[in-house]
């Protein structure tokens, strides 16, 4: 496996608590080698319904580095910031 990437999709409850885990986010990455591909808003569904208005993708080296990310302490502590900001559906891909 080339890579392994974080998709996430996300539907915002609280701007301002979104804002400050988005800002806390990137520092939990470093370690890890994950780097931010993409962020963006939903345009419209051109097949299906994704229920989500919002999606992130993270990239990583390999499986064993989304992992270790994932459970860092630095990344959990954020958790139930997350978890007050958005509804989001986080899910590991590999290429």
């Amino acid at each position: 496996m080339s890579h392994a990437y974080v998709i996430g999709h996300i539907t915002v409850k609280d701007p301002q608590r979104w804002a400050d885990y988005r800002s806390q986010v990137p520092t939990t990455l470093a370690p890890w080698g994950g780097e931010l591909v993409f962020r963006g808003a939903r345009l419209g569904d051109l097949a299906g319904r994704q229920p989500h208005a919002h999606v992130v993708v993270i990239r990583f080296p390999d499986q064993a580095a989304l992992d270790a990310w994932h459970a860092s302490p630095a990344y959990q502590a954020l958790i139930p910031l997350r978890t007050a900001a958005a509804d989001i559906v986080l899910t590991a891909y590999g290429t």
